[in-house]
């Protein structure tokens, strides 16, 4: 799929993956095409899946979300259906942000965010550790977030 992109639609997504607020005439502009070639190549970024939604990334703190939390899972099975069982009930609860399956010691890594440390305790004790086919949690306190959703390289 990628060999489908020339260096004009690369551009593009390199500009806006950096300012998703960049107006059609300023990415032409920056691409050096005419803002109808612009228009017409951003809505095929976006039908080829290239460009899967744009949002604001809100401040954390601002929203007194401001302690990132990651969980370690273990399930009590390895099998498809207890996977697909944890999957649909961590996709309906709002506080996680990612939610990972992975190979190790754990089963799944997930990513949350939180007002505080009480707030965690809070969530852990009624919703996660409550999930379906829970045996382990174990929970890791980020201190500082050094890189958080940097840009993809390409």
């Amino acid at each position: 799929m990628a060999s489908r992109l020339d260096r004009t639609d690369l551009k593009i997504l390199r500009l806006l993956q950096n300012n998703g607020r960049l107006s059609n005439a300023e990415l032409a502009v920056s691409v050096a095409i005419s803002p109808a070639t612009c228009h017409r190549r951003t809505q095929r970024l976006f039908e080829d899946g290239f460009i899967a939604t744009v949002r604001a990334m809100v401040a954390p703190k601002k929203v007194a979300k401001g302690t990132l939390v990651m969980v370690g899972v273990v399930l009590d099975r390895s099998t498809p259906e207890s996977f697909a069982i944890f999957e649909q009930a961590i996709a309906k609860l709002k506080f996680v942000l990612d939610c990972h399956l992975v190979a190790g010691d754990f089963d799944y890594f997930l990513k949350i965010r939180v007002g505080d440390m009480e707030d965690f305790n809070r969530i852990h004790g009624e919703q996660l550790i409550a999930l379906p086919g829970v045996r382990q949690t174990r929970t890791f306190f980020v201190m500082k977030e050094v890189v958080d959703n940097a840009p993809l390289e390409f």
